[in-house]
């Protein structure tokens, strides 16, 4: 059908995926049931300061979990504050990795304990090929650290340990003099190092423990498991098989567009997460996979993102509003620590969403897109529900997991040649 440009549009329909769900009900006594399983020996006397460190990923309900662990560790007589352990996040300053802590609902007013949020960092040890293991200077003044992370596949390589608390001890408080140096080593090295490093971590420095966060299909906080320092390691590396058997995708291959309606940093640590996408490219390793996508449309930065649109250079095409929105110096800064400028690199962008899909049609070599393999979704962390083309129709018949929910209809512009929200049921 004409939607008022010389390309024909296939019809679209949103469909429903059965995704693993396991939603935590309770946070408080979640933490508390995990941290009270921790021996009593892992604490030590009251009055000793703890330094809990913690990312910037827009993690489900973290707030919570950070407020009921401090109130744990106070209830013990212990004297916890908070520290910023995300790398060169938030433009690598002290005060922006505090803007990003207040964004995900973390603060002193919040949390009731001092933020430090200090950039300096002390060079704790050497990795046997070299690489310096440095550290936040603030956690170490801390008699002891606790660090919370979520265990998830990383979106820049595959490995046993992957991101997680291992990563938040070794590059996270490694503040972006630290998360620099580790990745100019990966070029050569690999991210295995990070095992090296974290061995180093948790014999050198006092780590009480660490709380390991899972979540379901959904994005909902699914698991809460507190972690001895000596097991932190190991359990992790069984943690991540468990989260890779659960974690969703786009259910077709190949397909033809992909349409992305946003990116960000709060969604993953490169805008959108390759895993889902199928598409990485970095020094330290490409990979092209499933689902195959041939060319993907990104259409706005999520405001959560704070400007930094690190990852924009793994799409083909994008939207003008979408440059707009971008802050440079951000987005460079995060993508030259990650030793990845291709992932802050602009693609070609249009000023509405019409002209960048009819761009992405002429970009396949195809006069019409009336049968072309099309998927859009919210983001790569929102999969339970797509939008789908109707060349796509007998796959998802056959697909048990996969329940159609609106009629087939066009694409749907508004007046400005941008793509309508998502129809709900029908």
């Amino acid at each position: 059908m004409h939607t008022g440009s010389s390309m024909t549009y296939p019809d679209m329909a949103v469909i429903k995926q059965t995704l693993y769900t396991s939603e935590i009900s309770d946070i408080t006594a979640e933490v508390s049931s995990t941290l009270s399983k921790l021996s009593t020996k892992t604490f030590p006397e009251p009055g000793k300061t703890i330094a809990v460190a913690v990312g910037s990923r827009g993690i489900n309900k973290i707030d919570s979990v950070v407020f009921h662990c401090i109130k744990f560790l106070q209830n013990k007589g212990l004297k916890p504050f908070l520290v910023p352990a995300m790398g060169s996040h938030g433009g690598a300053t002290a005060r922006g990795q505090q803007e990003v802590l207040e964004k995900l609902g973390i603060s002193e007013s919040t949390m009731g304990v001092p933020v430090y949020a200090s950039m300096d960092v002390i060079c704790l040890d050497n990795l046997t090929c070299g690489t310096k293991i440095l550290m936040s200077r603030t956690a170490l003044e801390a008699d002891h650290i606790v660090v919370i992370n979520r265990i998830k596949p990383h979106t820049k390589f595959n490995g046993n340990i992957e991101s997680g608390l291992c990563k938040m001890l070794t590059i996270g408080l490694g503040k972006v003099e630290g998360a620099s140096e580790f990745h100019r080593s990966a070029v050569k090295n690999s991210f295995s190092i990070i095992e090296e490093a974290a061995k180093t971590v948790l014999k050198k420095c006092h780590v009480l423990f660490g709380l390991a966060l899972s979540e379901d299909g959904k994005g909902s906080l699914s698991a809460i498991e507190a972690v001895n320092a000596s097991s932190i390691i190991d359990r992790e590396k069984e943690l991540l098989k468990a989260v890779y058997a659960k974690m969703p995708g786009i259910p077709f291959d190949p397909v033809d567009i992909l349409i992305v309606d946003y990116i960000g940093k709060n969604i993953s640590g490169i805008g959108m997460d390759s895993n889902v996408t199928g598409r990485h490219r970095d020094i330290t390793g490409d990979f092209f996979k499933s689902p195959h996508v041939k060319r993907i449309f990104v259409r706005d930065l999520s405001p959560d993102s704070d400007g930094n649109g690190n990852g924009i250079g793994l799409a083909d095409i994008t939207t003008t509003r979408l440059v707009n929105a971008l802050d440079l110096e951000k987005t460079y800064i995060n993508a030259l620590t990650a030793v990845s400028p291709e992932k802050a690199a602009i693609p070609v962008h249009f000023t509405t969403d019409r002209k960048a899909i009819d761009a992405c049609a002429q970009a396949l070599g195809k006069v019409s897109l009336q049968n072309a393999r099309v998927v859009r979704i919210k983001d790569t962390a929102s999969l339970e529900h797509l939008q789908i083309s109707k060349s796509l129709k007998n796959e998802m018949k056959a697909n048990p997991k996969l329940n159609r929910l609106t009629q087939w209809q066009p694409f749907q512009f508004d007046k400005n040649g941008n793509l309508m929200e998502m129809p709900a049921r029908a």
